[in-house]
């Protein structure tokens, strides 16, 4: 496992992470829809919304309606999930 993947895993763990549900999945497009919570981090109320998946492998990770918790970044100017777990 990579630090970085531990750092996640970790922040994950430690209940730093944004709480949701999943509303929509484009694996072709690498994007995911989650209804969400405020996420403190990027200074965002609760809204839906959709997010750019990197890697993408992380949509296979989880389907429409499961509650998530994620992480998720600014990269490039885009909201992105870098990390997502089923709750």
């Amino acid at each position: 496992m990579t630090a970085l993947a531990l750092v996640t895993a970790s922040t994950l763990a430690l209940g730093q992470a944004a709480e949701g549900e999943v509303r929509k999945i484009d694996k072709a497009a690498g994007k995911i829809t989650i209804k969400h919570g405020e996420i403190k981090s990027l200074d965002m109320p609760p809204m839906t919304m959709v997010f750019r998946a990197d890697p993408p492998s992380l949509l296979d990770k989880v389907q429409v309606g499961d509650k998530v918790s994620f992480q998720a970044a600014k990269v490039g100017g885009t909201y992105t999930v870098t990390a997502i777990d089923k709750r």
